[in-house]
């Protein structure tokens, strides 16, 4: 998917006002979730996305931490400088538009590195 698109998807689902801030919120979340996956599998996900949302998930953080839904959507709060509630809609924003621009088995992959609780955000259904 090239940039446009995704930011276009993000944009729409996230009802920001621009694709500069659908970007901001993208890059975001993606350097939460490059902190919560493994380097391998960050490096994997980086190389399905389009420049320069790829250079989120290419940080250098060493181990993945453990971190809770809580804490993913703090982490999103943080960066973008929004409450926990807003992050949650930051996340899904551009999770479910990560469903759509990378392969499903590496869909499975991130979702199995995620708390179990954070599948709803990529549009799926919430565990119970």
């Amino acid at each position: 998917m090239r940039l446009d698109e995704f930011l276009t998807l993000v944009r729409d689902r996230g009802e920001y006002h621009s694709e500069e801030e659908a970007e901001q919120v993208s890059t975001a979340v993606l350097w939460v979730i490059a902190s919560r996956i493994d380097p391998e599998e960050a490096a994997g996900l980086a190389a399905d996305l389009p420049a320069p949302l790829n250079d989120a998930l290419r940080l250098e953080r060493g181990r993945p931490e453990s971190f809770g839904r809580e804490e993913f959507l703090r982490r999103v709060a943080q960066q973008t400088g929004a409450r926990p509630r807003t992050a949650e809609w930051d996340a899904g924003a551009v999770l479910s538009t990560l469903t759509e621009a990378v392969p499903g088995e590496r869909v499975d992959r991130l979702l199995a590195h995620l708390p179990a609780d954070c599948a709803d955000l990529f549009g799926g259904p919430a565990p119970y």
